[in-house]
């Protein structure tokens, strides 16, 4: 199988767009609203700036987030989930729930009988 073949099911471009370690997480938090920089920070213990601001910006160039810069002083920026991020979010939702399914089934096969 080709990498063009490979990517034509779509689920690469997927897993690129929540790709490392900090996406689904954010992605969540922006769910509920929209948060500030330093907020999403607080709330992610143990991101750097520097990574935050990188998954932020892949995160806004894949259309998932947006970010709104109210352009005052001193700077007020937002960022927000967008309806293609909610929709990527109900796919992440699915997914940790068969992961969570998934382990309790290796959690079976474990126990003796």
């Amino acid at each position: 199988m080709t990498n063009s073949e490979q990517d034509d099911c779509g689920f690469t471009v997927a897993l690129r767009a929540i790709g490392g370690k900090w996406k689904t997480s954010l992605l969540w938090t922006l769910h509920l609203r929209p948060h500030r920089f330093a907020e999403l920070r607080r709330l992610s213990p143990g991101i750097s700036e520097k990574v935050l601001t990188q998954q932020l910006r892949q995160m806004e160039a894949d259309g998932l987030i947006s970010r709104h810069d109210y352009g005052e002083m001193p700077p007020r920026v937002e960022y927000a989930i967008t309806p293609r991020g909610l929709s990527l979010n109900d796919a992440v939702t699915a997914m940790s729930h068969w992961g969570k399914q998934h382990e309790a089934w290796k959690a079976r096969r474990k126990t003796p009988a």
